[in-house]
């Protein structure tokens, strides 16, 4: 008697059991038909589509052989040359030739990457102080040439923007570095690139003082001429 109701015992609970493990595979299998009919049901996210970046904002003379110091002017929209460069060389290489080297002055960069991805291509990033005008980008071209811009500070407003633009981009000069060139511009318009205040010393940073650096930009009586020149992204 005692071995049968143990029998019966063990075999009750063993029943259990498996009823249990029966019961949890029925609640698994009916959350994965809500999952799968949740996925089939629900349409797919859409794709965010790419955004293509701004076009750098350029001005370049084309006419041949230019005289002054700059061939151009860039107007870059911030101090990363990681995010500047690539919109750059999408510009200059079919004009200029592949850019494979740029060089700059680190007092306005923050971050000077020894190297910058672009298009197809890598172009390779040197700095020198003081030999590079601290406002000035200069580029070389494997077995082409060498170009030297303006580089606008990217807080720069837009009008004064333009008339450095117009004047770096000039056939016939001004015969100025970049940095004494923005200080011209300074002097004539009384406001600095940012739109604040010119303080009283600052255009005699220069040798010649300020009025003779101002006398070496001419007033710009009207439209700039554009036979001579590039302008992109403005």
């Amino acid at each position: 008697m005692d071995s049968t109701e143990g029998i019966s015992h063990t075999g009750y609970h063993a029943g259990s059991f498996l009823a249990k493990d029966e019961t949890r595979a029925a609640a698994e299998a009916a959350r994965r038909r809500v999952r799968i009919m949740s996925a089939t049901l629900l349409p797919p996210l859409p794709q965010p589509e790419p955004v293509a970046a701004p076009a750098a904002r350029l001005a370049l003379k084309t006419d041949g052989t230019s005289r002054g110091l700059l061939d151009g002017a860039w107007w870059p929209r911030s101090r990363d040359l990681l995010s500047e460069l690539p919109a750059l060389t999408d510009v200059l290489d079919p004009l200029w030739g592949r850019i494979t080297r740029i060089a700059v002055n680190p007092e306005h960069w923050p971050v000077i990457p020894r190297k910058v991805p672009v298009d197809g291509h890598i172009v390779k990033v040197g700095w020198f102080t003081p030999e590079i005008d601290p406002h000035k980008l200069l580029l070389l071209s494997y077995g082409t040439g060498r170009w030297d811009l303006l580089v606008i500070p990217p807080e720069t407003g837009a009008e004064s923007a333009a008339r450095l633009m117009a004047a770096a981009s000039d056939y016939d000069g001004p015969p100025l570095t970049a940095s004494a060139l923005i200080a011209a511009d300074e002097v004539r318009h009384g406001v600095s690139p940012t739109g604040g205040p010119l303080e009283p010393d600052e255009a005699w940073e220069y040798e010649g003082g300020a009025s003779a650096v101002a006398a070496a930009v001419p007033e710009q009586t009207g439209p700039p001429g554009r036979a001579s020149r590039l302008i992109v992204g403005m």
